[in-house]
């Protein structure tokens, strides 16, 4: 069964706030092997002009993932997660996020599209990332679902 376009745009998708702390944002330095000692010391973020320490490249998509059901979505739509998989994501920064801010996600589906005569669909998610209402990153990920039995018909 296809994607219903109307429905997937149409889809609300709760907005929900986030806390960024500091030892979370010097696990994530560590698990993708930042060494830059400006996401880790205090110090050294301060000495740079960070307030606090910033959040390493890509840490905003962990916080999409504190939503109270990260991929309800995917089931509101009829969507098997056995068939899915991670197509794209793209990252736009406004300004820096660091530790101590309060960031609220605002998240909607901008895309649904279909390739390979329907065997590939394409789910596009823009995720918002605010602080005092400002935007300080965007973020823009592609889940392909895969439809195998469209493929075969």
């Amino acid at each position: 069964m296809s994607i219903d376009r109307d429905a997937a745009l149409a889809l609300a998708l709760p907005e929900f706030s986030v806390d960024v702390e500091r030892g979370r944002l010097r696990f994530f330095a560590q698990a993708i092997g930042e060494t830059d000692p400006v996401f880790t010391d205090l110090d050294a973020a301060r000495a740079a002009g960070h307030r606090d320490l910033p959040a390493p490249p890509t840490f905003v998509f962990g916080l999409a993932l504190e939503a109270p059901e990260p991929f309800g979505y995917l089931g509101a739509l009829g969507i098997d997660l056995r068939h899915i998989l991670h197509g794209e994501q793209r990252f736009d920064y406004h300004s820096v996020v660091c530790a101590g801010d309060r960031i609220s996600v605002r998240e909607n589906i901008v895309d649904v599209y279909a390739k390979s005569g329907g065997a590939l669909e394409f789910l596009v998610k823009r995720s918002e990332f605010l602080r005092d209402g400002a935007p300080v990153a965007t973020a823009t990920s592609t889940i392909v679902v895969r439809r195998p039995q469209e493929a075969a018909a």
